[in-house]
């Protein structure tokens, strides 16, 4: 199981936001390069990294910062946030992210979706953000008016190399993972899957450890780990205990 640190980045800072609100800030740090190699540092075998700006605008807007985080490091990167064309994704890789994850393109633009995995095979994932099962889009603010289990048949179908599963109403609340929500995410998809939102501490890690056996894949923590409730090296260092 692999646990994922999360660098949030808008305005070039480190950030977390609550439940996804543009409104809700914490900054964490100034330099998200940075903060990247001290992830790597701590012992993380995988980041996270998200452009918030992206998220929200709908175009990449820190290019350049994500570029130099995947030069620093020796780990690979999984990049979110504002990518809603190939040329987009493509340069991304070209950039040296190892695969991205899509929000909006995949739930509103289904046939350039299914491109894009055509086009990148194996490098992409896809961003299932749900309030009670309810997807949304365009960095959690609008409706898609589709539920979860309706589209996994699609994202199979186009051969989607991951899904990253976030419940809304936990993100950055430090409330702990639904693992009810999880489990039944696992037993409906072949597709590995990653959990978001709720992690909180070591504890959560351990309770959902028993679904890596039904292809979940690991855990993004943000806010956790910045906050000191979720220590990296610890974590990473019970997850080896398991093998």
């Amino acid at each position: 199981m692999i646990l994922f640190p999360a660098v949030d980045i808008k305005d070039g800072q480190c950030v977390r936001l609550s439940q996804g609100k543009e409104d809700e800030v914490t900054v964490f740090g100034k330099d998200p390069v940075a903060m990247a190699r001290h992830w790597q540092e701590q012992g993380c075998r995988y980041l996270h990294v998200v452009d918030l700006d992206g998220a929200f605008s709908g175009h990449p807007r820190n290019y350049d910062l994500i570029k130099n985080i995947c030069s620093e490091l020796n780990i690979p990167v999984q990049l979110g946030g504002g990518i809603r064309d190939i040329a987009t994704a493509e340069k991304y890789i070209e950039a040296g992210v190892n695969r991205l994850i899509i929000g909006t393109m995949a739930l509103e633009e289904p046939e350039l979706f299914a491109q894009l995995c055509e086009a990148l095979p194996g490098r992409i994932g896809v961003s299932l953000d749900a309030v009670d099962g309810h997807l949304k889009t365009k960095g959690w603010v609008e409706d898609s008016g589709q539920m979860i289990f309706d589209v996994l048949p699609r994202m199979k179908e186009n051969g989607v190399a991951f899904i990253v599963y976030t419940d809304i109403a936990r993100d950055g609340m430090q409330t702990g993972v639904n693992l009810e929500a999880l489990e039944k995410l696992c037993d409906a998809t072949t597709i590995p899957v990653v959990a978001a939102g709720g992690v909180h501490t070591l504890q959560d890690i351990k309770d959902l450890y028993p679904l890596y056996k039904k292809g979940l894949q690991g855990a993004i923590s943000g806010r956790a780990i910045y906050t000191g409730s979720l220590n990296v090296r610890e974590a990473e260092g019970w997850i080896a205990q398991q093998k």
